[in-house]
């Protein structure tokens, strides 16, 4: 089903959000970004025919639904608070969507304030990576009243395949928390079975063909199972990236009381890998802590 075609916004053009905004041109919507390298919202503006401007306020003007996409709580923060940030901008009744994987506080707080200007946030952390973005293909796990969920849910279509609502202002954010807990523990498990297997001498492609087929299957499998065996680890989420993740949810764990054992050790892995020049390697690079 066509929508009609909406004014929007979108802060952040890295590597999940350059293409995202990409897919809302395209879908036929008005986008203006910002970036804060101007070379980048350039570099945007020429692929894409959509016009940026010079701070968030400006680009948020006029705008029906703002998308924002940056890297923590505090860049968050500088992009829409202020004099000069989102919500200076967006006129009142205007929704603020933010795809920052960030904590449920941060999102509980700008919720607030936003509210009180008579506008509406909603947390919606995406996951799907990299490949997912350019793809058009995220999920989304949002936190925010249903009804604005419904009004946004049909434009963040044109990069998501499928968008959830998972409760109030917050629960998007313990949602994404929860998906990094079981991607990360997925790999692990996936690098020592493939690092199992070519110490037997198994083949590769077979082996993947057929246990892809059954219990053992999984996304990290069908998309990253070749690559890890063939050391290639240049596949967009980096890191860098996981482990602020996995900061967030060990913050939010010693909250609720949850036990997350396994994670901190895999954590820990991450940071070695980091520590050897693979922070910005992507995070099926677990196996190379294996020898070949």
């Amino acid at each position: 089903m066509r929508i009609r075609s909406m004014k929007v916004a979108f802060i952040g053009l890295g590597v999940m959000g350059y293409p995202m905004a990409g897919h809302l041109q395209k879908a036929g919507h008005e986008v203006c970004v910002f970036n804060r390298s101007q070379a980048k919202a350039d570099k945007w503006q020429a692929e894409f025919s959509g016009t940026s401007a010079k701070t968030p306020a400006l680009a948020a003007k006029d705008c029906e639904i703002v998308f924002c996409c940056v890297g923590n709580d505090d860049d968050l923060r500088q992009v829409v608070l202020g004099e000069n940030g989102i919500l200076a901008g967006m006129p009142k009744g205007s929704i603020l969507v933010d795809h920052t994987t960030a904590s449920a506080e941060v999102a509980v707080e700008l919720a607030g304030i936003a509210a009180s200007q008579e506008q509406y946030f909603l947390d919606a952390p995406v996951s799907g990576g990299q490949a997912g973005a350019e793809n058009g293909v995220l999920t989304v796990m949002v936190g925010g009243d249903e009804t604005i969920f419904n009004k946004a849910e049909p434009v963040m279509a044109a990069f998501a395949r499928f968008s959830q609502l998972m409760g109030p202002v917050g629960s998007g954010q313990l949602a994404k928390m929860v998906n990094q807990i079981c991607f990360v523990n997925t790999v692990q498990g996936l690098a020592e079975g493939l690092n199992f297997a070519q110490k037997a001498g198994l083949n590769i492609d077979k082996l993947l063909d057929t246990i892809g087929k059954g219990a053992a299957g999984s996304w990290q499998m069908d998309n990253r199972g070749k690559t890890m065996c063939a050391r290639e680890f240049d596949f967009g989420f980096a890191v860098d990236w996981v482990r602020k993740d996995l900061a967030i949810a060990f913050a939010e764990a010693e909250k609720l009381g949850a036990d997350l054992t396994v994670t901190k050790q895999l954590d820990g892995y991450y940071k070695e890998i980091q520590e050897n020049g693979g922070n910005r390697w992507d995070t099926s690079s677990l196996i190379s802590r294996f020898k070949k």
